[in-house]
């Protein structure tokens, strides 16, 4: 049987609040996840203060379920005295693990926090087993690993290092931790927690200037994951966690769909069939949806993973508008419709029916499928089409009424005449004894053992419930029942505050600040090029580095002491490499090339802190690009930039990908793709007519702001601040634009 040959799994739940957190633990969530009001990648979430984080950390302990909290964000550098206070909180009131983002906030807290468990987020773009080697170092216990992976690949990964993946929930369209499309564009940072959305916006596709014709508007808006039909074969791999996304769900979501997936995975152990119902499709569906997608993990989804149509939660079909007017909308059922159920009309209004009436216009609180409903034209409707049901308010009802969980204890008695009543009480992990009164002989009425068993499983509200009672007791005994009462409900509240509050020691270390080395360097000046014409002309200019994403490029050149290679930014095969000049763009690159090759690592790495640049320099990395998301005042905060650098001047990427949209709306025919070396222009163009270019090769899509970012001017301010390398990064530029932009640049620095 599977079950014997492997640990059982974790379901993970998401809580975005009490109540959710609530939902989650009657839902049979093995461990819970929430974030706090900072440091969190869902912001617009309500999370949980601090009082409401030792509350739900009591709550989940005492039914046995672990916690988990996001500090999953990116950490400027004035931040990061609070975030550790908040971590050390955390960790001394006995959070079972801290989920992280920020490579440097890691290796601080693996030093300071020795026994801290540490999980790194999903965030940290964790997609190869080289840079899970480098985690593994680090300390890390746990990874959450990229959504793009295949269940084979995650099968391949043989790094003795836990695997945790999303099983359900929304899907972000870029490797996540690797997207800035809503920080460029708005300067609310994905890696902060203040993602808007701009994949779930409208946009055009043209290639070489022609718009491509599509269906829908909706290009880059993922479907939602679910795998609730292939949890089988989840289960038959080594993944530790099972995952749901949703911590900005309501607590009707999270209670259903934890209940769902715990039972399966029940069936699953006791070699029970996994088929879902019809209803429990559906269920899923009306709860959330934005199409349902097995994602990446069983199939190639590179043009089958968005929903061109709409981005919106689309529910369940419930029929078809027949005939409207400006007072009433008729609905020929396909689906049972509720008073109080949310629905969306064909001009994709949504509404919720207040008032429902049945064909003679009689009002009425459900009418049947197959049947005609008629309700109000709230929403101006005027035309015909299909409608959707959104929101079931029996389904809500029926989720709310949910059977609360309860902890199975064994009870134990011992009623001996002139002896103590003794009351024992046992979860499987701790005991519980408490004494009572001297038990006396009967005069007329004897205490019955039934009684007494009776009594003693009279757990009611608490969160126990009887799983055997064992009786030691004499005849002909007298047990006075407010004994049995107050010594149950002593042990009970004993067992409680030990289940609450059970932690494992904590260790915190003084962690001495790293060094700073002011030492003035000559200013350098980096160039990355993506063409034969833009290197040879970057040859002729005073350029220190020139970085080239060709690799062809690179080995014909090379020689050249100032040429580096950039690598892949996904990459699952790292070839071998030695003594080459490299600019490296993710972590198990960097463990991997860092002891025999000259590294500098780049800005998909999203150094923002001192912290990260001392980790990165400690693995051998000669310079350290910073993320395009720190501000002037940010970077001000960095004291020592002796070995960083700064891109002033070039299309930042926003977004990496494994679908392609050129693949799926240009493709008709499904024919072998040869759209990533057809030398057309691809782009992206938004209801506000910017263009987003886009760059594909094997496997992956680049998309780049739709404009270069210019800071040249501004480069005296940054010279001040110690920052002596900068990188100039060209995208479609020509030899006379690559030359008028480094005279700009040799203006504003005289001497250069």
């Amino acid at each position: 049987m599977c079950g014997d040959i492997m640990k059982k799994v974790e379901l993970l739940s998401p809580a975005g609040n009490m109540e959710a957190l609530y939902m989650a633990v009657s839902g049979g969530a093995d461990a819970v996840y929430l974030g706090g009001k900072k440091f969190g990648a869902r912001a617009y979430a309500n999370n949980f203060d601090d009082e409401e984080i030792l509350k739900a950390i009591k709550y989940c302990h005492l039914y046995g379920v672990k916690i988990y909290v996001t500090v999953n964000t990116i950490i400027y550098e004035k931040e990061f005295e609070s975030v550790i206070k908040y971590i050390e909180f955390l960790h001394t009131n006995g959070v079972d693990a801290i989920i992280m983002q920020d490579l440097g906030l890691i290796s601080y807290c693996r030093n300071k926090f020795p026994n801290l468990e540490i999980h790194a987020s999903t965030q940290a773009h964790n997609h190869n087993s080289e840079g899970l080697k480098a985690l593994k170092t680090l300390g890390v216990t746990r990874v959450v690993l990229a959504r793009e992976l295949s269940l084979n690949e995650i099968n391949n990964i043989d790094i003795d290092i836990e695997k945790e993946v999303f099983i359900h929930g929304a899907l972000c369209i870029s490797y996540s931790g690797c997207c800035l499309f809503s920080s460029m564009n708005g300067r609310r940072s994905g890696n902060r927690g203040e993602c808007v959305g701009s994949c779930r916006l409208p946009y055009s596709l043209y290639e070489d200037g022609k718009l491509i014709s599509t269906k829908g508007d909706y290009l880059i808006s993922a479907k939602t994951l679910c795998t609730a039909t292939k949890i089988g074969e989840l289960l038959k791999s080594d993944i530790t966690s099972f995952k749901i996304e949703g911590r900005m769900k309501s607590p009707f979501y999270v209670g259903y769909i934890t209940r769902l997936y715990k039972n399966l995975i029940d069936k699953y152990y006791e070699n029970k069939s996994l088929t879902l119902t019809e209803e429990e499709l559906d269920n899923i569906k009306l709860l959330y949806n934005q199409e349902l997608t097995e994602g990446f993990l069983f199939t190639d989804s590179k043009s089958t993973i968005v929903n061109e149509n709409s981005p919106n939660h689309i529910g369940i079909p419930l029929g078809e508008v027949i005939s409207y007017d400006s007072k009433y909308i008729k609905i020929k059922l396909t689906k049972d419709l509720n008073q109080e159920d949310g629905i969306r009309l064909p001009n994709n209004e949504g509404m919720i029916v207040n008032r429902l009436y049945n064909e003679k216009m009689l009002l009425i609180n459900s009418i049947k499928k197959d049947s005609i409903a008629v309700i109000d034209n709230k929403v101006n409707l005027n035309t015909f089409g299909k409608v959707l049901k959104t929101i079931d308010v029996n389904l809500h009802k029926s989720i709310a009424n949910m059977e609360q969980k309860k902890i199975p204890i064994s009870i134990k008695c011992v009623a001996k005449t002139n002896e103590k009543l003794e009351l024992i009480i046992d979860d499987g992990i701790n005991i519980v004894k408490k004494e009572g009164p001297i038990i006396s002989s009967a005069i007329n009425t004897s205490t019955t053992s039934e009684r007494i068993e009776e009594q003693l499983a009279k757990l009611g509200n608490t969160p126990f419930a009887k799983n055997d009672v064992e009786l030691s007791c004499d005849t002909n005994i007298f047990v006075p029942i407010k004994d049995l009462n107050e010594l149950r409900r002593m042990a009970v509240e004993d067992l409680i505050k030990i289940r609450e509050n059970a932690k494992k020691e904590v260790i915190i270390n003084t962690v001495e600040p790293s060094s700073k080395n002011n030492n003035k360097k000559n200013v350098t000046i980096s160039m990355l090029v993506r063409t034969k014409e833009q290197l040879i002309t970057a040859l002729t200019l005073s350029i220190d580095r020139i970085y080239v994403t060709d690799y062809s490029l690179y080995e014909k050149y090379k020689e050249n002491e100032k040429i580096y290679y950039r690598n892949k930014r996904i990459t699952n095969n790292t070839k071998e490499l030695n003594n080459e000049k490299l600019l490296v763009t993710e972590l198990g690159g960097i463990s991997k090339y860092s002891k025999n090759n000259k590294i500098v690592s780049d800005y998909y790495l999203n150094v923002v802190n001192s912290k990260t640049i001392k980790y990165l320099e400690d693995l051998n990395v000669t310079l350290i690009t910073l993320s395009p998301e720190v501000d002037y005042n940010a970077i001000k905060d960095i004291k020592d930039h002796s070995k960083t650098e700064l891109i002033i001047y070039g299309r930042i990427e926003v977004m990496v990908m494994k679908y392609c949209p050129i693949n799926k709306f240009l493709n008709k025919e499904k024919q072998p793709c040869n759209y990533c070396s057809n030398n057309k222009n691809y782009y992206l163009q938004s209801k506000d007519f910017e263009k987003y270019p886009i760059i594909t090769d094997i496997n992956t899509t680049h998309i780049l702001h739709h404009k270069p970012i210019d800071y040249i001017e501004e480069i005296n301010k940054y010279l001040a601040l110690g920052i002596t390398n900068y990188r100039l990064e060209l995208f479609g530029e020509k030899s006379e634009d690559i030359i008028r932009i480094f005279s700009k640049l040799k203006k504003v620095i005289k001497w250069l």
